[in-house]
């Protein structure tokens, strides 16, 4: 009876590995074109319809995403390297080492929101100037 369960163990793994990202793929296409087919039967044009989902995939980008990015790993980092320093001092326990490097992250978020509202204040600006 054992074998049988060491046996299921790789073919388990195979499915999970291959099934899972599989039916993703296949629920999305069908959803898609479930709504799709939604459109074309509540009457729409072609046009409207191809109107409906170019501006649907048209999102503005992000121009400090990749700041956000580095701002956020900069201080995952800090709070690494200081969760490290004060359990090898003080001897403390793992879950406030956890707690440390969260907070530094959040912490980063918040510096990241603070520069990005300022930028944004310095484009209003600018574009007021220019303006007048």
């Amino acid at each position: 009876m054992n074998d049988l369960f060491e046996g299921l163990i790789p073919i388990m793994a195979i499915l999970a590995t291959f099934g899972i990202p599989g039916i993703i793929i296949i629920w999305y296409i069908y959803t898609n074109h479930r709504e799709k087919m939604r459109l074309i039967e509540s009457g729409l044009s072609p046009e409207e319809i191809k109107s409906y989902f170019s501006e649907s995939e048209k999102k503005p980008k992000n121009p400090y995403s990749s700041l956000k990015w580095g701002i956020l790993f900069l201080f995952f980092g800090i709070g690494i390297f200081l969760a490290n320093i004060f359990i090898s001092l003080y001897d403390l326990d793992e879950g406030i080492a956890f707690g440390i490097v969260f907070i530094c992250g959040g912490l980063g978020l918040i510096v990241y929101y603070l520069i990005v509202q300022s930028k944004m204040k310095d484009n209003k600006s600018d574009l007021q100037k220019n303006q007048n």
